[in-house]
């Protein structure tokens, strides 16, 4: 988006990952608006201050709510540019699928981005998080019967720190956890995307995070192979950029929407 005489700067629009909310993105928000972008930061269904229950929330239409609201009442000369991260991947190809119109970028952070969703064996390989070799870390909440899948989930606190947030300041996972929520499990893992003959029309930038422990760098690599985007940034960062490497993420975030181009 070249910012010419007569056009605005970027609107971008945040959506957080699994178990967070708007409020993750306070480094990201401060540092755009003092340089004169317009920001929004969205709570998807049960997360940050929606007071939904997550065990309630069983499907990504539900969880999205807040996100296809916000797309569905944009003036209809308004594109803007989404900004997801970790799960909240899943949200933005929700919305590429169903607006691509109003969407002028995605720009994927540490996040899920595949484009049909969790709809094969390789997309639960590539994108479902395997915290496998640190044990129990998370705890589950059965809302449907202990006979069902889990449908809520939530990183234990005392491993918050050394898995989420291993590289951010002690303030900021202090801060996480007391503000993390359980996440709708079930909305996340059962996220199917159909058709998309559209989904490609939309520019898509892909910002590794090169310690990540909850998404592994070789998944982002996999999920980038098979769906690719038009550039791929990288970050020595933890899974929690907005935290740990908050300026080199905004400025490779604006970077992104003031340069790139896809044939």
């Amino acid at each position: 988006m070249n910012e010419e005489a007569g056009l605005q700067k970027p609107h971008f629009v945040l959506v957080h990952g699994a178990c967070h909310g708007a409020w993750c993105w306070y480094k990201i928000r401060c540092l755009m608006e003092t340089s004169g972008y317009k920001v929004t930061c969205l709570d998807l269904k049960s997360a940050g201050i929606d007071q939904s229950n997550p065990n309630t929330i069983l499907t990504l239409d539900e969880y999205d709510a807040p996100l296809i609201d916000f797309l569905s009442n944009l003036p209809h000369d308004e594109k803007v540019i989404l900004v997801g991260h970790s799960a909240g991947g899943l949200s933005l190809t929700d919305a590429i699928h169903r607006f691509p119109k109003r969407i002028h970028l995605a720009i994927y952070v540490a996040a899920n981005m595949l484009k049909h969703g969790f709809s094969s064996d390789q997309d639960f390989k590539d994108g479902d998080p395997d915290v496998s070799e640190y044990g129990e870390i998370a705890d589950l909440e059965y809302g449907m019967g202990l006979d069902q899948p889990p449908t809520s989930i939530i990183i234990k606190e005392e491993f918050q720190k050394r898995i989420l947030y291993q590289m951010s300041p002690k303030e900021d996972s202090v801060l996480a956890s007391m503000l993390l929520r359980a996440g709708p499990v079930r909305a996340f893992k059962g996220a199917r995307f159909e058709g998309g003959k559209d989904a490609d029309s939309v520019p898509r930038v892909y910002i590794k995070t090169l310690h990540d422990q909850i998404l592994r760098p070789v998944q982002q690599e996999a999920m980038i192979k098979r769906w690719q985007p038009c550039q791929v940034f990288e970050l020595e960062s933890d899974h929690s950029p907005f935290f740990s490497a908050p300026s080199l993420l905004f400025k490779l975030i604006v970077k992104a929407a003031t340069t790139i181009t896809c044939n």
